[in-house]
């Protein structure tokens, strides 16, 4: 899964500063022209079409290749990128963006308002699939190419995150030429306008791009505006940690991301290698119930398991001080998140136990809970590889559920997309996304159309008209004081009627060799590769 984002002006900036005091300690020195930067990802991207792919890994990739209308700077605030200047009509519907005149596409192809246009239709267009892309274009309705350089954006309803949103990767725009060409294999041949360019992708083991040596209109956020100073960028693809970080240990790659927790002390201690952290914001790693099944359709079912589900334990086992447990749908640092919920949900097994027992489930000879015949039984379904230790998560939920009788089966598979998105087959389902605005609710907890289900199943099929009002109130108050208070009500409903378990606010490290200067992260916690070079 993965994204949406922010009203202007309003970001915690301070979660997404570099933790490392020596990220930029060679910040004087003169950059050195040339070389390749190997990165290790932690899982592979399923596609480098960024409307299409959802996944937070492809995000990382897709900043190297595409630009953006506009881009968050790290105060909040909306600054301009491929959009110079816009304005806004005075009922908040509509956007006139004038364009820079000196961009081309890595094919050749000119940017224009035609290219942000067919970029803008194709995402609303049924036949590109679009998830995240979707969701975070919206109220979107059309364009209007005023002149070449000049467009107007239509929404349906005011949004006070649209203008944050069109920062998002996944809103990149991409050559309508490329997209003509290579048809459904654009994700594996993507062409925009970003600092690289796409060279080549080596299923399951590295992703290359190479300097775009026309490049001279970077965004506010880094510092080199034009090209970079880097060659070649190769993302190789290491699911497994140890591997990825004794990697970066023995010089086989200059840097890797999502350090585990147990590497946290030697890699600060390590005099080759430096440790950068960024805490990301949005919606946290959470485990989603899949309401339309039986008995997890019945609130006090789902609150059985809130309270019968040790998240304290959970992180402080797995995690060793480095990851903050989360109690929201919503991490700290985003407009509205409800510090209140804190500490609000507490384990108490004997009231779970009484809830079942409410419920008509009486414990079998070998403990289960039993009703009309059938064992009370929970698919928990995670995804392959290990990310961020989210399999063993499972494991410790299957321990903890057995105190209370629920029998939970663990499937790990690798192909998440058909499982949860197509076939909704699960009770029980983590994951997490990368936003800045709360309007990102809106996509995952609001009432889905059948016509949106049959294309894409979202997390977690749940419906209630009071959050539904709450969640669409939110997306079109303009009054930040009103549009807070709105979230914290819709937040505290969530959790009220246990829709989820939040579980951890993911921090996004990286080790890299003290060779590399000028990793840098943006708004999001995405890094950026424009002032990156190496000694």
């Amino acid at each position: 899964m993965a994204l949406l984002l922010l009203l202007s002006g309003c970001a915690n900036s301070a979660g997404t500063k570099n933790s490392s005091a020596e990220t930029n300690e060679k910040a004087d020195a003169q950059p050195k022209q040339g070389g390749e930067l190997t990165y290790a990802l932690a899982t592979s991207p399923d596609s480098l079409d960024p409307h299409r792919s959802g996944l937070a890994v492809a995000g990382r990739v897709f900043r190297t290749i595409f630009d953006n209308l506009v881009i968050q700077a790290e105060d909040g605030s909306i600054q301009p990128w491929l959009a110079t200047e816009w304005t806004v009509s005075e009922d908040g519907k509509s956007y006139i963006f004038q364009l820079r005149e000196d961009v081309k596409f890595h094919d050749g192809t000119p940017f224009n308002a035609e290219a942000v246009k067919f970029s803008f239709d194709r995402i609303i267009d049924p036949k590109t699939k679009s998830g995240n892309a979707l969701s975070l274009l919206r109220p979107y309705v059309s364009s209007e190419v005023l002149e070449e350089y000049t467009i107007k954006i239509n929404l349906a309803t005011p949004s006070a995150a649209f203008l944050s949103n069109l920062s998002q990767n996944q809103l990149g725009i991409v050559s309508p030429t490329a997209v003509e060409k290579y048809g459904d294999q654009f994700g594996k041949n993507p062409v925009g306008t970003g600092p690289f360019k796409f060279v080549n992708w080596t299923e399951n083991a590295d992703i290359q791009v190479e300097k775009n040596s026309d490049y001279n209109w970077g965004p506010s956020n880094v510092e080199n505006k034009g090209k970079p100073y880097l060659d070649k960028i190769s993302f190789k693809i290491v699911p497994e940690e140890a591997t990825r970080i004794g990697s970066v240990q023995s010089g086989q790659v200059l840097a890797a991301e999502t350090v585990p927790p147990q590497n946290i002390a030697s890699l600060k201690n390590d005099p080759k290698t430096q440790l950068l952290t960024v805490n990301t914001i949005g919606l946290p790693y959470t485990l989603f119930f899949n309401q339309r099944k039986e008995p997890w359709n019945n609130v006090k079912a789902r609150q059985a398991v809130q309270l019968a589900i040790d998240v304290d334990s959970i992180v402080k086992t797995l995690y060793l001080g480095t990851y903050e447990r989360s109690w929201s749908p919503l991490t700290p640092g985003i407009v509205g998140y409800d510090k209140s919920l804190e500490g609000s949900v507490k384990v108490d097994i004997d009231k779970a136990n009484k809830i079942l027992d409410e419920l008509g489930y009486e414990k079998g000879s070998d403990g289960i809970r039993v009703k009309d015949g059938k064992q009370l039984t929970l698919n928990y379904v995670d995804g392959s590889p290990n990310r961020e230790k989210r399999n063993d998560i499972a494991v410790i939920v299957q321990q903890q559920l057995k105190r209370i009788g629920i029998k939970v089966e663990i499937n790990i598979t690798k192909d998440v997309a058909s499982v949860i998105y197509t076939n909704a087959d699960y009770d029980l389902y983590g994951n997490s996304q990368v936003n800045s605005d709360p309007n990102a609710l809106r996509a995952i907890y609001h009432t889905r159309t059948p016509e949106e289900e049959a294309v894409f199943k979202g997390l977690p099929g749940g419906s209630d008209t009071e959050l539904d009002q709450l969640l669409e109130q939110g997306t079109s108050e303009l009054d930040q004081a009103k549009r807070e208070e709105i979230y914290k009500k819709a937040q505290q409903k969530i959790i009220k009627d246990a829709w989820i378990i939040p579980i951890y606010v993911f921090p996004y490290t990286v080790a890299a060799s003290k060779t590399v200067n000028r990793i840098t992260f943006d708004a999001l916690g995405y890094p950026l590769f424009n002032d990156v070079s190496i000694d």
